[in-house]
């Protein structure tokens, strides 16, 4: 596996996003239950509510996970550059965590305000990366 070693910090991004992602889940869980929601039920879209807010970041999470698993593992496999996976790896995975705490906290508007910001940094990051995975394929 010394083949990958170069990309430490693109798998560790991985994990430690997938990490975060499994650690909401039964806070999001036990958020919901306080409210009274049946499991898979989806709090009132009310962004003042923590619960939605919670149960929001944490389905973003898991809705953003497989892309950047895909595009990141992609890229690795593909042979890019070490540099660059990690850098948009790591600066994907930094993103998503300040949006991560600007989402729990309740920072800014709803939409298009500094989560919005962030979701672009990391989007732009993965998109990124599946480009250059996909010119390395070729």
């Amino acid at each position: 596996m010394e083949m990958f070693a170069e990309y430490g910090h693109a798998v560790a991004s991985v994990v430690l996003f997938t990490l975060v992602v499994l650690f909401m889940s039964p806070f999001t869980a036990l958020a919901k239950q306080g409210k009274g929601l049946a499991p898979g039920a989806t709090p009132d879209q009310d962004y003042n509510d923590k619960a939605y807010r919670l149960n929001r970041a944490y389905l973003n999470g898991t809705e953003t996970l497989p892309a950047y698993l895909t595009v990141t593992v992609a890229a690795i496999l593909m042979g890019v550059s070490p540099f660059w996976v990690n850098l948009l790896a790591s600066i994907a995975l930094v993103a998503r965590l300040v949006m991560l705490v600007v989402h729990l906290r309740g920072i800014g508007k709803p939409s298009a305000g500094l989560r919005s910001v962030f979701y672009v940094v990391a989007w732009a990051c993965m998109f990124v990366m599946g480009l250059m995975a996909l010119v390395a394929a070729f």
